[in-house]
């Protein structure tokens, strides 16, 4: 990317874009927050068990696996609302459900209705997560690559302001209307959340006034060769399917059906008394009438398989089989090690034993059978719109996709492991609750942002691999300033210090990589690839990030902090190396490969 001039670089924020990207960020960061902290102090106040709550923090699986549905989002675009485009027709879709739900959830008590509104704040999650992509896949396709910084820097600083709406502001709306922990009152939480339902109005208004950005050639509709019912008739009994084969196994499961075939009781009382059993037939009765469509055609829209398109319920197939694997395969792992299955290998027990009386390995062999018939459809090319995206980063990158998943892999591994424990040390350190808030909120706010904004000036300036090292570099380094504040005691303007510090690296490092990963995508594919990309940099710093408390422990903070700092020094090697191959291969080539679109 050649260098421009300030003026040039200050005036990528004078794009309408620009504008159109921060109000989308505070679309964003409303409901995110809604449905996880927020949501958990309204569960609380209302009486709620903490481990019922704990339970109700897996809604973040819609965030963690939104990778998994974006193929439909780059390759379909959906009908009446397709009027406005193929990205914003998603966006308009999704927000206007997550303010649904959010109306929904003003309308149920915890205390009376919690299923309803776990219901509804999973309707919200996934509407969230879907927005989350298509706004990454507007801002990619919407300027080129000399812009994604400064975009980024919007969005970043519009998702800030409303996460800290919509967690200090929610708690203080709540408060003001009249809810507390000692006086629960649910009419103060209904406000709140109508009130910020309200507030997704401006990032709907934007998704309908700004322009929609040019789509690849390859974007097609797909043609309607499958009417609308039967269509609908297809995709219904595809989730009957997926809802009534696990389920039919369970329930026959739990039921009396081994104690007939081993005489200890009727048939009689097994149809009269066994609720388990008459649940499983009226599954298996589902199931059979779902699958029965196979011989007359019924579920032809989601199983045709003419490779070279895909239409919108062949995509939402492979999604289902790939949820379906992700979860099973786990599952089937975990069961087959807490059965008896190394028993029978001894010879202590027979194989009559294992299947009659031993409930893991019957619910190993579920998660078995389901795994091998959602790996089955690779040979028909069920799972070919999830692959395909994957198959293109590898076919364009080669063997250099290795290197590129590990800088991707590791780029924020400093940073995010050290974070896990940053507010355990903080109170440890003897901070009170009001400075670590004040200081956080605050200032970290401030220098996160103004750090996301030099950022996007710079790289369009000089570029993004001279700001990508400059960030990984800053990340590391001030990982090293909490070393030094653990033998200070509760200082507090050395707290400021070292807050503004890392937020602002924090800050630099996240434009510069997202401006990075935006170059790495295929405008094809921009929803999925751009999806998968930022859930990879996240993965192996979350998985260490989980034993922090581990390194604490026999580390002592001192250690921790320098051993966080030296997990950057990979990422610096690697990008020098990624840095010296892409100047070699710009000069005998114009386009460099990142970028092209084949």
């Amino acid at each position: 990317m050649p260098r421009k001039s300030w003026r040039e670089a200050l005036a990528t924020y004078a794009n309408p874009a620009t504008l159109a990207l921060l109000l989308l960020g505070f679309a964003a960061g409303l409901p995110y927050m809604l449905v996880f902290s927020t949501l958990s102090v309204w569960l609380r106040e209302a009486g709620v068990a903490r481990e019922t709550i704990g339970f109700a923090s897996l809604i973040g699986l819609a965030y963690a696996f939104k990778w998994v549905w974006a193929p439909m989002l780059d390759q379909w675009r959906l009908p009446l609302l397709g009027k406005l485009g193929r990205r914003r027709s998603w966006l308009v879709l999704s927000q206007a459900l997550v303010a649904i739900g959010l109306i929904g959830m003003a309308s149920y008590d915890p205390q009376t209705h919690l299923s309803s509104l776990i219901a509804l704040a999973v309707l919200v999650a996934f509407a969230s997560a879907t927005q989350d992509i298509a706004v990454d896949a507007y801002r990619l396709e919407i300027l080129g690559d000399e812009h994604q910084a400064a975009l980024a820097a919007a969005y970043m600083t519009g998702y800030r302001v409303a996460a800290l709406l919509a967690t200090a502001g929610a708690l203080y709306f709540a408060e003001g209307f009249g809810s507390t922990a000692k006086d629960y009152q649910f009419s103060a939480w209904t406000g709140t959340y109508m009130l910020f339902a309200l507030l997704m109005l401006p990032g709907l208004l934007t998704s309908i006034w700004m322009r929609e950005p040019p789509a690849p050639p390859h974007i097609h509709v797909a043609p309607p060769k499958h009417g609308f019912f039967h269509q609908l008739l297809a995709i219904s009994a595809v989730i009957m399917l997926i809802i009534a084969v696990p389920t039919m196994f369970i329930q026959f499961y739990q039921s009396d059906l081994v104690a007939v075939l081993l005489g200890d009781v009727s048939m009689q009382e097994l149809l009269y008394n066994d609720r388990a059993f008459l649940r499983a037939m009226l599954y298996s009765t589902l199931a059979c009438v779902c699958a029965s469509g196979l011989f007359w055609g019924g579920l032809a829209p989601v199983l045709k398989t003419a490779a070279a398109r895909y239409g919108f319920f062949h995509q939402l197939l492979s999604v289902l089989l790939l949820i379906i694997l992700l979860i099973a395969i786990p599952a089937m792992v975990t069961q087959f090690y807490e059965s008896d299955l190394m028993l029978l290998f001894q010879g202590q027990i027979s194989l009559q034993e294992l299947l009659y009386y031993d409930r893991a390995f019957l619910r190993a062999l579920l998660y078995t059978l389901l795994t091998s018939l959602s790996i089955s459809s690779l040979f028909w090319g069920g799972m070919a719109p999830v692959l395909t995206p994957i198959n293109d980063f590898i076919v364009r990158y080669r063997w250099q996709a290795l290197l590129l998943l590990s800088l991707i892999a590791t780029y924020r591994l400093s940073d995010t492991v050290m974070g896990v424990m940053a507010n355990v040390f903080y109170i440890d350190q003897g901070f009170t609750k009001e400075q670590i808030a004040s200081v956080s909120k605050v200032f970290g706010l401030v220098m996160t942002l103004l750090g996301a904004g030099v950022g996007g000036l710079l790289i369009v300036r000089f570029g993004i691999m001279p700001i990508l090292l400059i960030g990984a570099t800053a990340s590391a380094a001030t990982n090293l300033m909490f070393m030094l504040l653990v033998g200070m005691g509760p200082h507090l303007n050395m707290l400021i210090v070292t807050i503004s510090c890392d937020n602002f690296s924090a800050g630099l490092a996240t434009s510069a990589f997202v401006a990075y990963l935006s170059s790495l995508t295929n405008l094809k594919f921009s929803a999925t690839q751009y999806a998968l990309l930022s859930s990879i940099m996240l993965l192996l710093p979350r998985l260490i990030g989980g034993y922090s408390g581990v390194m604490v422990e026999s580390l002592g903070y001192a250690h921790f902090f320098l051993a966080t700092a030296l997990m950057g020094i990979p990422t610096l090697l690697l990008i020098i190396i990624q840095w010296r191959r892409d100047k070699r291969q710009a000069r005998p080539e114009t386009t460099p490969p990142a970028v092209e679109q084949a």
